[in-house]
């Protein structure tokens, strides 16, 4: 290299040095909350990204990222919506189904938000998608409630990764000034229910033994496993898409963190390439910017590596960066408790909310499945509203993710409580519509909140983390189910208490994602 080559990479390391300054005061976090030399190299992935825009690839990525809500909405519903017609043909205690698929959602939170930390996002990103659909089309051809069962628990352990992998992937390539579409991503999931009651309605309604008999055949009883070769094909559809039509690149985040510099340049390269833009990001801009942390910054975590472990093992560094400093530990903490609260009182609510609507109506004169399933796609359309809503709320002043949460999960708990006085068919529905409209924009802004207030590096451990949460009480719910009498009111007591006591705790989270960039 010559003289004045090397001068101009020296010239380089200052304009990102100012860069890094510029977009130092918009982090959401602190100096000294996570890893310094990882925090400065983050902003300057941060700028390189914002400078190349919101493009062609994002909303691409925009696409196949949700089909993943669209599989962690459909396939636990799904539980649901078979459960009738399953049990009239097996003759099975009907928690038993949702415990199955909540063992199997359990299992894949773990596996796969634990682990895209470790061997990276792209795999998990496609495997996830593929467990479900393949699995999926197979329990359409169950004998027996065994095999329905075992194959729904495998279908889970794809499910379960979706969201903890496709919410890091997302916020990874999206600019800063884009971050409340992982808010609006939710709209998928609000599809997803569409999609399912939709296809489930005629099918149901048309293909099932009638309710009440006493004997119930296969050929009788096809409409059921009509829905899951349904599903479970298109679902195959959506990964092909994303497995083959979209290119999806490893996070640079994630490459700067296991001390992959060149590979994370190469990565933003590519994407402003496919975005048709130019980038002149370097990995010198990279060394500098770390280079430039000060001795006493480093100094305080002069024991720890710099930078995470390169070897494919998981170790516990993933979950100490998540409790760094208190007020880290305190939000992780929240945000865990966020998680299980909700997911055990939607959990409860949503899993037999089919039954409900049966039972409720069954008093009223008009329990056919018919009726059942169109009031499911009533309910579909009324949530797909509320992810536009929920994106364009986060993003106010005065408000922003943590009171747009606490106001959602609020009304959700009202609207539960209310379905209560319901004294009809219709007025049951009414206030279900309430509560679908409601606690989409809730699980919006969770499902964003999450991933942006958790550092990119240890995103995927955080995330596994809550979702966890939620899956260890979504197995509990169908055990209390099992023991409870479901034909009263009780469980919807449970879950509006539950759902209304989580968003008072949503105002004590010390980060506010709103106007701030995820690193």
């Amino acid at each position: 290299m010559s003289l004045s080559e090397k001068g101009q990479k020296t010239d380089r390391a200052t304009p990102t040095t100012s860069r890094v300054s510029a977009v130092a005061a918009e982090d959401l976090f602190e100096d000294g909350t996570v890893n310094p030399v990882y925090q400065a190299k983050a902003r300057v992935l941060n700028a390189a990204i914002q400078e190349i825009g919101m493009g062609r690839y994002q909303w691409w990525l925009f696409a196949v990222a949700g089909f993943g809500w669209f599989a962690d909405s459909v396939w636990p519903l799904l539980g649901g919506l078979i459960l009738s017609p399953a049990v009239n043909e097996f003759h099975f205690n009907g928690p038993f189904l949702s415990l199955a698929l909540n063992i199997g959602l359990f299992v894949g939170a773990v596996f796969w938000g634990f682990g895209c930390d470790v061997w990276g996002r792209r795999w998990s990103f496609n495997l996830t998608l593929f467990i479900a659909g393949a699995f999926g089309l197979a329990a359409g051809g169950s004998p027996d409630f065994l095999t329905l069962a075992s194959l729904l628990a495998v279908l889970g352990l794809g499910v379960g990764g979706n969201l903890p992998v496709d919410s890091a992937v997302f916020l990874d390539f999206v600019p800063g000034s884009h971050q409340f579409l992982l808010t609006i991503l939710s709209i998928w999931w609000s599809v997803g229910q569409l999609v399912a009651s939709f296809i489930a309605w005629p099918l149901i309604a048309n293909f099932s033994c009638p309710q009440g008999a006493t004997t119930c055949t296969r050929s009788e009883n096809m409409g059921w496993r009509y829905l899951l070769f349904t599903l479970g094909g298109m679902t195959l559809i959506l990964w092909g898409i994303r497995f083959f039509v979209f290119p999806l690149y490893e996070s640079p985040r994630y490459l700067v963190g296991r001390g992959r510099d060149a590979e994370a340049v190469d990565v933003v390269h590519q994407i402003a390439r496919y975005n048709g833009r130019s980038c002149d990001l370097s990995v010198e801009d990279l060394v500098a910017a770390g280079n430039a942390v000060s001795e006493s910054e480093r100094g305080a975590r002069r024991e720890r590596p710099a930078l995470l472990s390169r070897s494919s093992v998981f170790t516990v560094d993933h979950l100490k960066a998540l409790f760094e400093t208190p007020k880290l530990a305190w939000s992780t903490s929240l945000l865990i408790f966020l998680w299980g609260i909700i997911g055990l009182a939607s959990t409860l609510y949503n899993s037999f909310l089919p039954y409900l609507l049966a039972s409720r109506g069954a008093q009223f004169g008009d329990s056919s499945y018919y009726i059942t399933y169109r009031n499911q796609v009533i309910l579909g359309v009324v949530g797909v509203p509320g992810a536009f809503l929920a994106g364009w709320a986060v993003e106010q002043p005065y408000i922003g993710r943590k009171g747009t949460l606490a106001l959602s999960a609020g009304l959700t708990g009202v609207f539960l409580f209310a379905s209560t006085t319901a004294r009809s068919s219709n007025a049951l529905l009414g206030w279900n519509c309430g509560y679908t409209f409601h606690s989409n924009i809730m699980y919006g802004v969770l499902y964003a909140i999450s991933p942006e207030v958790f550092p990119a590096k240890d995103r995927g451990t955080g995330n596994g983390l809550t979702a966890t949460a939620t899956r260890v009480f979504g197995i509990i719910a169908p055990v209390i189910a099992l023991y409870a009498n479901l034909q009263t009111a009780v469980p919807v007591y449970v879950s509006g208490g539950l759902i209304i006591g989580a968003g008072l705790v949503a105002l004590l989270l010390p980060y506010e994602p709103r106007g701030k960039a995820s690193i």
